[in-house]
């Protein structure tokens, strides 16, 4: 059921924030702190997107659920919050990354900006036009596949700026199971 902006799921009003842009399609999101994001174009009706949401409420119930069984399948404990690591650790994460990103980006051929690693909400990794590469610290507590997945996944990315066909091929040549490390990863909360 929807009420104004919000949905609600076992009893609780889950809100849903509004990103209204020059965008041509709709989208929505389940970010970890439970809220529905919808991401809509600029002229989008309050009508319209009532229906969208109604329209995908199944998913969106979904969507919560699976982080309730990751939460209790403890698929995030173990990591600890990014503003209690030490200073040693902090180094540490950056020293690994830096030391995948130098040894794939020797293997594939390509090269990279700056190596950042954030405390991220919305994404494992990132990639800009210059070649910077943003990674999330998480990915360091995590199995050492899946942080080899997202390492090769951003630098295939310095080859092909999208998710087209020869990027994937592009990321298959250097991690053959990236499918299997995709749908895994979607265990886990950012």
């Amino acid at each position: 059921m929807i009420t104004g902006f919000k949905l609600i799921y076992e009893d609780k009003h889950i809100p849903v924030q509004v990103i209204r842009s020059d965008r041509k399609t709709m989208a929505l999101q389940v970010k970890a702190d439970r809220t529905v994001v919808a991401r809509i174009p600029g002229r989008t009706s309050d009508r319209k997107l009532k229906a969208f949401i109604e329209d995908h409420k199944d998913w969106v119930i979904r969507k919560l659920k699976e982080m309730d069984s990751a939460g209790e399948a403890g698929y995030s404990s173990g990591i600890p919050p990014y503003d209690q690591l030490t200073g040693a650790q902090k180094n540490r994460i950056r020293d690994i990354f830096k030391e995948k990103v130098d040894r794939y980006s020797r293997i594939m051929g390509v090269s990279v900006g700056r190596i950042t690693v954030r405390n991220q909400k919305t994404r494992w990794g990132s990639c800009s036009a210059k070649g910077n590469v943003n990674f999330n610290y998480r990915l360091c507590f995590m199995p050492e596949r899946l942080l080899d997945y997202v390492v090769v996944h951003e630098l295939a990315h310095r080859r092909y700026m999208d998710h087209s066909p020869a990027f994937w091929q592009e990321v298959g040549r250097f991690c053959p199971d990236y499918k299997a490390c995709r749908k895994e990863l979607k265990n886990y909360r950012l």
